[in-house]
């Protein structure tokens, strides 16, 4: 059990959601809303100073958008935990987010309570996905398929699906670099995806890893 809440900041450039959103968490006693802002730069800015474990992103915003803060955010602080927030749910806007290392993509009409959970999930180091999002994952996957990956191909993506960089993950296998990077464009050929997080999303739940 964690010994103080889970501290949070809210990132949207509409007051009005904003406002939405620290309602939803006030009075629950295990996430503090310790921030706000409106663009990706005020983002950065309130991450240095307040240090959230938990940030909740829009996508589209005026200067600096969501992705752009994201890959910024995953640079220079690792150990902050971002979930997309956002309306937007096509193939292209999803991608771009789990590319940039997303703990979670939820849309706007989600529930209270699920918003609650996907921030204590987040917290704890786990990935959320909106349902309508994996179901469009999978939809794909079940497009553009062509083969099933190799017991090596495999072997990869596991590695990868626990967090390991291509240079650990060749340590582990003892093969190259080269080698890992051609494995996983396989794979990605083969799932039909084409970031290293949507891989991992469909072989988990395709039960393949």
């Amino acid at each position: 059990m964690r010994e103080h809440p889970i501290r949070l900041m809210i990132v949207d450039d509409h007051p009005v959601v904003r406002d939405g959103l620290r309602g939803i968490f006030h009075g629950v006693p295990d996430i503090e809303v310790v921030a706000e802002a409106a663009d990706g730069h005020q983002a950065l800015a309130q991450t240095r100073a307040t240090r959230p474990d938990v940030v909740l992103m829009d996508l589209r915003m005026p200067g600096l958008d969501g992705v752009g803060a994201i890959e910024r955010l995953r640079s220079e602080h690792p150990e902050v935990h971002v979930i997309v927030l956002t309306t937007y749910d096509t193939d292209a806007d999803v991608s771009r987010a789990l590319a940039a290392g997303v703990a979670g993509y939820l849309l706007k009409d989600a529930p209270r309570e699920e918003l609650q959970a996907a921030v204590r999930t987040a917290a704890a180091g786990g990935r959320i996905l909106a349902q309508r999002i994996t179901s469009q994952l999978l939809d794909g996957f079940g497009r553009k398929r062509r083969a099933s990956p190799s017991p090596r191909e495999l072997e990869v993506l596991r590695l990868i699906a626990r967090g390991a960089a291509n240079k650990e993950v060749a340590r582990a296998l003892l093969i190259s670099e080269t080698t890992v990077k051609t494995h996983l464009k396989h794979v990605f050929a083969k799932l039909g995806v084409d970031n290293r997080a949507a891989a991992v999303v469909v072989a988990m739940e395709q039960r393949l890893i």
